[in-house]
């Protein structure tokens, strides 16, 4: 490519960037999961018309929800620094993205899990309350199975987001190819680093989403 130095990137920090971005997006993917799914099967539960239907108690939770949702990821960073020393002991690297990153996604998967949820066809919900099944029964095996689909699309949308969500982690110095972009690419210049981490987390994001698709298609299937 003309007026490009092939030679300024140290490839050895790439792969070092690539694989901390990997670290960070699957340890947040894999927290925001765990905490994301059960907080929206609640939102849903508490939703008008639904198994624990709560008026006040569902505002309230769609209210802090909302909340930490509306937050820019950039602010989000910056408030939760104190937070996030407490929790890992430092703010900066892969460690001190990771806590920003869940509570960042798990409010916006939680959301997602609802969606899914409201899918699944409410006969099969009071066909399963006919014949005595208990409420965690089911979650376990009427909602959560009917809406695999649907949350396995929310999970990959989840994930592309994270990607997203850990290069502007860079910001702070949170590690990763968004670090190494705005360290290299930005603020000296070297716009062979910016190109070849663009390409990066474009390549992530596409087998993220082929993966998704695959998963959501032999879901569907079964």
């Amino acid at each position: 490519m003309n007026g490009f130095d092939w030679n300024l990137i140290d490839w050895a920090d790439i792969g070092t960037a690539s694989l901390d971005t990997l670290t960070m997006l699957g340890v947040s993917l894999g927290f925001t999961i765990l905490l994301g799914l059960p907080l929206g099967v609640l939102l849903f539960l508490l939703s008008p018309r639904q198994l624990l239907a709560n008026r006040a108690a569902y505002a309230t939770l769609a209210f802090v929800v909302n909340a930490l949702r509306s937050l820019p990821f950039v602010i989000l960073l910056i408030v939760l620094i104190p937070v996030t020393v407490k929790l890992v002991g430092t703010s900066i690297g892969v460690a001190g993205a990771i806590p920003p990153l869940v509570v960042g996604a798990a409010p916006f998967f939680a959301r997602l899990v609802e969606a899914a949820l409201r899918e699944v066809d409410r006969g099969v919900v009071e066909a399963s309350q006919a014949m005595g099944a208990t409420l965690w029964q089911i979650v376990g095996r009427v909602l959560l199975p009917e809406a695999l689909p649907g949350l396995l699309a929310a999970s990959t949308v989840t994930a592309v987001t994270l990607v997203s969500y850990t290069a502007m982690s860079g910001v702070i110095g949170g590690g990763g190819l968004g670090d190494l972009a705005i360290r290299y690419g930005y603020q000296r210049f070297q716009t062979e680093v910016m190109v070849v981490t663009v390409l990066a987390l474009l390549a992530l994001v596409q087998l993220l989403q082929m993966g998704g698709d695959w998963l959501v298609r032999r879901a569907t299937r079964k």
